[in-house]
């Protein structure tokens, strides 16, 4: 007999569906790091703010300030921020300015 012998479905109560356990995030040091990457990405830089102890939905309304402020796109991945092109500096300074400690890192 195989591994696969996970109740699907009931006559009793029909369907049963499997409970997503959403993965935890590992809490951070209190600061938040910006780090530019261009590997993987063709070429093209990015710049990834790491250590935010906020939720999904907290982080797509700061990705979407810092797109703002920057003038351009990016995402919300994994719990991470990443915005397009080379804008440390302009990350930095409206993540200070909210009271973040930011620390640039990486090259």
């Amino acid at each position: 007999m195989s591994d696969n012998s996970r109740l699907v479905y009931s006559t009793d109560t029909g369907r049963i569906k499997e409970e997503k356990t959403t993965p935890e995030r590992l809490k951070g040091d209190g600061v938040v790091r910006i780090q530019r990457q261009t590997k993987g990405r063709k070429g093209k830089g990015v710049c990834i703010v790491t250590g935010l102890d906020m939720n999904d939905a907290e982080l797509k309304l700061l990705a979407a300030e810092l797109k703002k402020v920057c003038g351009c796109g990016g995402s919300v991945k994994d719990g991470t921020i990443e915005i397009q092109g080379d804008k440390r500096d302009i990350i930095k300074s409206t993540l200070e300015k909210k009271g973040h400690t930011v620390k640039l890192a990486g090259g």
